[in-house]
């Protein structure tokens, strides 16, 4: 897909919880196709400490407003300058970036979308995708309490919503492979992205299935484009940048030992 670099400007910043907020960008112009599972790099302007653009998932693409949402973790000075924008200030996006989310063949029921973290942000885009070729996903979100658990309405407009928490405070406790829904029923495709002791958990659980599973990779990206080699993960076609050739693999073509 062609790659644009973008002045978009920043029509809401939300506060989600202390550590997350969602940005909420537009273009003057239509804002060029994106796909589940795609990224953007985000210039970080202002900052004397960070001089590397950031990767952020696509949350979202809301075609009515001509906006793509971005849910971005503050956990440096880099992001925490990007939490500060407000509405109507400029930030240059290079996107979309990556590959995508395999769509199934036919519209199915029995699709299963989990989100860790920060890594639910991927999961909203493509369950609203999912959902528009006549899918009914299901979503699986785990966190470390119900204070972390990010867009739970928004998951719901687009099919069944279970959540795990380490404290118990919402849904199950535990973390999301421990969830009894994975005991109940025998899903076709399975879509994980979070941290990755918890997506080669669920890997284990989906080879144990003999169920297709695609992971995407948090690898740290500088450039976007495979030209740092920063972000290489090994693989059975060798080293891959997830960068370019991911960040969604299926999970038969990560050399993990699960």
């Amino acid at each position: 897909m062609k790659k644009y670099i973008l002045d978009l400007t920043v029509t809401e910043n939300v506060r989600l919880h202390t550590n997350y907020v969602l940005l909420k960008l537009t273009a003057p112009s239509r804002l060029p196709e994106m796909l589940p599972g795609q990224f953007a790099e985000i210039r970080v302007d202002g900052s004397p400490t960070t001089f590397l653009r950031r990767p952020i998932s696509i949350n979202y693409v809301d075609r009515q407003r001509n906006e793509v949402w971005f849910l971005i973790q503050l956990i440096g000075d880099g992001t925490r300058r990007l939490g500060e924008a407000k509405a109507g200030d400029t930030i240059n996006v290079v996107l979309p970036l990556g590959n995508s989310f395999t769509m199934p063949e036919k519209p199915s029921d029995k699709l299963l979308l989990v989100g860790g973290g920060v890594g639910t942000a991927p999961m909203l885009y493509l369950g609203e995708q999912l959902a528009k070729n006549g899918s009914k996903p299901t979503f699986l979100l785990g966190a470390r309490s119900d204070k972390d658990l990010m867009q739970l309405e928004q998951f719901a407009a687009y099919g069944d919503v279970y959540t795990t928490t380490e404290d118990g405070s919402h849904g199950e406790k535990g973390y999301v492979t421990q969830h009894s829904i994975l005991n109940k029923v025998q899903f076709e495709q399975i879509y994980t992205c979070g941290p990755k002791p918890m997506m080669m958990a669920v890997a284990k659980y989906a080879k144990s299935k003999d169920t297709i599973c695609e992971v995407s990779l948090e690898n740290t990206m500088a450039c976007g484009i495979g030209a740092c080699l920063c972000c290489v993960e090994n693989t059975t076609e060798g080293h891959l940048c997830v960068c370019k050739e991911g960040p969604v693999f299926n999970i038969n073509k990560l050399l993990w030992q699960i």
